[in-house]
């Protein structure tokens, strides 16, 4: 018999906790385009950012209903109980209706904003749509794959805040792909994470994600330097002056801090056990990542109508 239904139970069939990723990415790419412009179309911000949690919160219950089905999530992966299909008698298709609405609610947003931006913008979002299906439905899941990396870092960083930029002034600003890429690293790393903390699991689902072809050490490789490239690329583009100049002392302390951080993740190891605190861990040098990038975007602004006044 089914349980009923908990406003708790929504929050963590839809992931409510990672929202933080796609969030990011349209506050950079609408951040940048202001910067460059001076100004920001705030009624286009609202319907980016409400479309791109919509189809987030969609995906995640999509991913929730079929793990659970094919039996990815089990009581034996979910160490840290947070999986309601798994450890609530709560009817698995609640997950799924959940994210078709969600759907529905993008698509809304999405007819929204093409209106007010132009017909191009609907077209990239039904497209986006149907990835974040296939991410964890199909035949063959792109997340059982060592694709899901690709797919997650260049959707939700490299082509999310393009596009973000890109509604704001209805053309892509120089570099705005480059300003992206830094972002897709680490939203690349977050996966990392997450699936070499999952590899027991998911190779006994019969997935073969990167982190299972890597083994432990490669997928420790690959994970200090996917955060290293990030932090690279982004302290490069501010000296060439892509991002403002005073962005350098900010991503240089982010830089230090993810240094710290994976040092205790990789002394923590990556485990089902240890996976909630390492997805703590990387989504903090995330947040830190992100804050520098806005903070110095901000700060520039701040100082040039300082200037002009």
């Amino acid at each position: 018999m089914s349980e009923p239904l908990r406003f708790s139970d929504v929050l963590r069939i839809v992931e409510a906790r990672t929202k933080i990723v796609g969030a990011s990415s349209v506050l950079i790419g609408t951040a940048y385009a202001a910067w460059l412009a001076r100004r920001v179309d705030w009624p286009v911000f609202a319907l980016m950012l409400g479309g791109t949690l919509a189809v987030d919160l969609g995906t995640a219950g999509f991913n929730s209903y079929f793990d659970f089905v094919r039996g990815v999530d089990t009581v034996e992966t979910d160490v840290d109980r947070y999986k309601v299909l798994v450890h609530r008698a709560v009817d698995p298709r609640i997950a799924l209706w959940i994210a078709w609405a969600a759907f529905g609610l993008a698509g809304a947003f999405g007819l929204a904003l093409g209106a007010r931006v132009g017909g191009e913008v609907i077209g990239v979002g039904v497209g986006c749509m149907v990835v974040a299906y296939l991410y964890s439905g199909g035949p063959r899941p792109i997340a059982a794959t060592p694709l899901g990396e690709l797919f997650s870092g260049g959707l939700l960083g490299l082509l999310l805040v393009t596009l973000a930029a890109y509604v704001q002034g209805r053309s892509i600003p120089a570099h705005a792909a480059l300003v992206g890429l830094p972002s897709a690293l680490l939203i690349a790393d977050i996966l990392t994470v997450n699936n070499t903390c999952d590899r027991v699991g998911d190779a006994a689902a019969g997935r073969t994600t990167l982190s299972i072809l890597l083994g432990a050490r490669g997928s420790l490789a690959l994970i200090t330097g996917l955060s290293a490239a990030a932090y690279v690329l982004a302290l490069g583009l501010a000296a060439s002056r892509v991002l403002p100049l005073v962005s350098l002392p900010l991503l240089a302390a982010g830089a230090l801090f993810a240094a710290r951080e994976l040092g205790r993740m990789h002394r923590r190891g990556y485990t089902h056990r240890t996976k909630g605190a390492s997805m703590g861990s990387i989504s903090t040098i995330f947040l830190t990542y992100t804050a520098a990038i806005l903070g110095g975007l901000v700060l520039d602004a701040l100082a040039t109508t300082e200037t002009l006044s």
